[in-house]
């Protein structure tokens, strides 16, 4: 029986009212108006240059997987940019509320924020950027180079691919719209019980975060079955599983999490629901239930999710490191039996974060032990790294600054995860800023093997190089502000200061919070020279244009293919003969050696299923939140309803002619990812026509 809630409900909008509209907030409204903005620019130029036709028929209805790792890229970096600015706000709000004689501003007491508000802010900020940010962000890079380092075509489930793209987007949606109508949760990114049982959340905050990680969640279970049963099936001929790229082994071990451990959180999330839907209790302390079954449950998810982000990071940084070291990469084999050995063990340290409960010593010196034992094969992989540089003729264009960066910031957050590994430690700065000091460094490791993956790929992707000189200066000023902001951050967790404030009552920790801000500000500059990179590049791709090797020492299969890679990838699937294909074939001289014959390519139709599937999950997630148990009930019998038609659409693919190969590689110019070609048919439109 469904929870009877206080205040007003209408059958025709649920609890939505206009006074949910938050339109009287300074701040909220100028995000809307910025917003609306940047959504009518982008639109009005799509009108201007008439690329609706294009945005859809090449974009919106493709199953490529490298327009789909696109798309997923797109949507993590705007979600990242929406996650920096909340940790904008949050450590400005921090820096202007410090002592009892700080002033208030927009209606707080203290600083411009008031404590509702900051308490979304960083339930938002940590939301945003674990879950839809470095998350979706990664599974983008997967999407696009676990193929082409396979010798593949294309994912072995492309239509299932597009799938999981757009639930991830809906979830994505969810978080942005709550911005403007309603609220979000203000329990925290981990959702603190008992704070989001109704009684202590009866608003729409934690029902936003719910259904946006409910469907987020599954699309990433969906995306790691699909990546998993690529690398097992769709391998070339002769790429045995020790011949496979290091990416793709570091691939195969966090999808292998990701498929075990978001079923965790999406069962920890059914309970919540059905506590603050149904009025059971599964986590009320006092009608039976039982508070620690969720933090249980949370963090058999969420830790196993720290190294579902970190590992793919630690593959591009071990595919960047060789390329610019000029060496193949040192100790691959213990590499990938180091890689497996993390994936094991992200499983036997969940309690770690929680060390003060008072469970015993026992359990205690079980997970310190535990969690010390990750730092063996982690440690492993800094000495290869390190020996894989030893000796190397080394290169430090930027990808190789930002695997090197990441390096670095895996030391110290790798050290200052083994003091917290020590419960006597734990007990003295847990739930301090230190803490957060730690886990930012091992987050920004992820970050730094973004960035150095994105302007190591780019080109191959695209077909130009992002510009060095704003690329380099980027770097700098985000290693500054990294360096800046949590240098104070450790040293504030050591004179005590907890997490989660939005007023700081010891005047002394101004001049550190002050150099926190600071830091804010290096990394804004940071964002200035990112989008400056992103407009030079654009501006003068003529000229940044390369060839088929764009760095003249790659290694892997992904760059035998044309530059930018064609959307059948490889005119003929080649056949492997070594680890390091690529370096193999040009250090032997065959790197221009074409296929003898061209063969018949098999590609999938597009289909436009998987957008309204994500469009009505998008409904879906909106009328639970609301209770407009219309809007959930039809969007519900939609998907199910394309799912169904889509069953009767012509599935069997199109069929691209050896001769239409030979012209494609012989002139390349119209094959690229951005070319307005003719794409395949929509299936589903073919079927109604």
């Amino acid at each position: 029986m469904l929870v009877h809630l206080q205040g007003p409900w209408t059958p025709l909008f649920g609890r939505l009212t206009l006074a949910q509209i938050p339109y009287h907030n300074g701040i909220v409204l100028g995000a809307f108006i910025f917003a609306a903005a940047a959504g009518l620019v982008i639109m009005a130029a799509l009108t201007y240059y008439r690329k609706w036709g294009y945005l859809i028929r090449e974009w919106i209805t493709s199953l490529d997987h490298k327009k789909i790792g696109v798309m997923y890229i797109i949507v993590g970096l705007v979600m990242l940019f929406r996650g920096f600015i909340d940790g904008v706000m949050i450590r400005t709000q921090q820096a202007m509320a410090d002592g009892p004689h700080s002033a208030g501003h927009l209606q707080a007491l203290h600083g411009y924020l008031p404590p509702f508000h900051f308490d979304q802010i960083y339930s938002s900020h940590g939301t945003i950027m674990i879950i839809f940010a470095v998350t979706v962000v990664l599974t983008g890079f997967q999407n696009i180079i676990v193929p082409l380092q396979i010798g593949a075509r294309d994912m072995a489930f492309p239509y299932l691919n597009a799938v999981s793209l757009w639930l991830t987007a809906a979830g994505a949606a969810l978080v942005m719209i709550s911005l403007f109508v309603g609220d979000f949760s203000h329990a925290g990114w981990v959702g603190i019980i008992p704070l989001t049982e109704l009684p202590y959340s009866p608003g729409v905050g934690v029902d936003y975060w719910d259904w946006a990680l409910q469907l987020s969640s599954l699309g990433t279970t969906l995306g790691a079955l699909n990546l998993i049963t690529t690398i097992v099936m769709m391998r070339a001929p002769g790429m045995t599983w020790f011949r496979m790229p290091f990416f793709t082994w570091a691939s195969l071990s966090t999808q292998t999490i990701g498929l075990t451990a978001f079923p965790v959180l999406g069962v920890a999330l059914a309970l919540l629901s059905a506590d603050r839907y149904l009025g059971t209790h599964f986590y009320t302390g006092g009608m039976g239930g039982n508070l620690m079954l969720y933090t249980d449950l949370f963090w058999i998810w969420g830790h196993p999710e720290v190294y579902f982000i970190i590992l793919p990071a630690w593959g591009i940084m071990s595919e960047v490191i060789p390329v610019f070291s000029e060496k193949a990469l040192f100790g691959y084999t213990v590499m990938v039996a180091a890689t497996l050995s993390i994936a094991g063990l992200s499983w036997a340290v969940w309690l770690h974060h929680f060390f003060t409960m008072g469970a015993g010593p026992g359990v205690n010196l079980f997970f310190s032990v535990s969690t010390m034992l990750v730092g063996i094969p982690t440690g492993v992989k800094v000495f290869n790294w390190s020996l894989t540089l030893y000796r190397g003729r080394l290169r430090f264009e930027t990808p190789m600054l930002w695997a090197i960066g990441g390096l670095i910031l895996l030391l110290v957050g790798g050290l200052t995860g083994m003091m917290l590994a020590i419960p006597a430690i734990n007990y003295t700065v847990h739930n301090s800023v230190f803490v957060i000091a730690h886990f930012h460094m091992m987050f920004l490791v992820s970050v730094y093997g973004i960035f150095a993956g994105m302007m190591f790929w780019f080109p191959k992707v695209f077909g130009f190089r992002l510009d060095e000189n704003s690329g380099r200066k980027f770097f700098i000023f985000f290693s500054l502000g990294t360096a800046t902001t949590f240098s104070a951050m450790f040293t504030l967790g050591f004179m005590g200061m907890t997490r989660r404030l939005d007023y700081l009552y010891d005047p002394h920790w101004q001049p550190l919070l002050d150099i926190e801000e600071f830091g804010i500000f290096l990394y804004c500059v940071a964002v200035f020279y990112f989008f400056k990179m992103i407009y030079v590049s654009l501006r003068d791709r003529a000229k940044e244009s390369h060839g088929q090797d764009v760095w003249s020492t790659s290694r892997t299969l992904e760059w035998m293919t044309l530059t930018p890679v064609p959307y059948y990838n490889f005119a003929v699937i080649p056949e492997v003969h070594g680890r390091d294909e690529w370096a193999s074939r040009r250090e032997s001289g065959f790197e221009d050696s074409g296929p003898e014959e061209y063969e018949d390519i098999h590609l999938p139709k597009s289909s436009i299923a998987p957008a309204v599937i994500g469009a009505l999950a998008f409904g879906f997630g909106f009328g639970m939140t609301w209770r407009i148990w219309w809007m959930a009930g039809l969007s519900l019998l939609g998907i199910i309803g394309v799912v169904i038609l889509r069953s009767f659409a012509d599935q069997s693919g199109i069929v691209l002619s050896a001769e239409a190969v030979r012209r494609m590689e012989q002139k390349p110019e119209g094959t690229g990812i951005i070319t307005d070609h003719i794409s395949p048919p929509v299936a589903e439109l073919e079927a109604l026509s």
